[in-house]
């Protein structure tokens, strides 16, 4: 089976490879045409979450080929899950009495803290990431997206708490369809590239979500 998910953005390409292999039969390739890289990343994060086998080619600058061979179970036995598939697509408001016992993720989407002086913002933020850095128990993950992004890149001021937050065990996940926009994927300095498909995931799982 053949997806072409050029143009497409994220989490799309995922969503659609994910709803293509359910349909598919055990060892059939579901391949999967893109334009970057990081949709590439993004694909075989999900095949890994899975347990799935992937493999991708460049066939130029704008196109990307991903293949991901289905399996007979696709993880179908991790009670976890099965248990997040159903919280990502339900509406319901039960599974919050579960998620206050989850990890606690920090949300970072401006690289300016609050609304008025764009300097003071700034500044404002950097304490607040560093703040982070020194607490006793930090946070397990630190989301980064839209202006946020550009926290985690070569150049920011808050780049070695970040750093700093990542060595204690912080998992550093920023946007990649938002370090496309700005002109920023080469210059990502600590962490990952994560897509909309993982932070909606994690912010589904999470007990508790700091955002300044």
């Amino acid at each position: 089976m053949k997806l072409d998910e050029r143009g497409k953005q994220c989490p799309m390409p995922v969503i659609e490879a994910k709803r293509a292999l359910e349909t598919c039969k055990e060892g059939e390739i579901v391949e999967v045409i893109v334009d970057n890289e990081i949709a590439v990343q993004n694909l075989r994060k999900m095949a890994d979450h899975k347990g799935l086998k992937s493999t991708w080619k460049k066939v130029n600058d704008r196109e990307f080929v991903v293949g991901i061979e289905a399996g007979a179970s696709q993880k179908a036995g991790d009670g976890q899950s099965e248990e997040w598939e159903k919280e990502l697509l339900s509406c319901s408001v039960e599974p919050e009495k579960e998620a206050v016992s989850g990890p606690t993720i920090a949300v970072l989407s401006s690289d300016q803290m609050g609304q008025g002086d764009e300097e003071l913002g700034k500044l404002l933020m950097k304490g607040f990431v560093y703040a982070l850095a020194q607490l006793d128990e930090p946070p397990q993950t630190v989301l980064l997206y839209n202006g946020g992004a550009r926290l985690s890149c070569e150049g920011s001021a808050s780049l070695e708490d970040l750093r700093e937050l990542k060595e204690r065990g912080t998992e550093i996940l920023t946007c990649g369809t938002c370090l496309n926009h700005y002109g920023l994927t080469e210059k990502l300095a600590v962490g990952e590239v994560t897509n909309m498909y993982e932070i909606t995931q994690r912010l589904m799982e999470a007990g508790k979500i700091v955002k300044p």
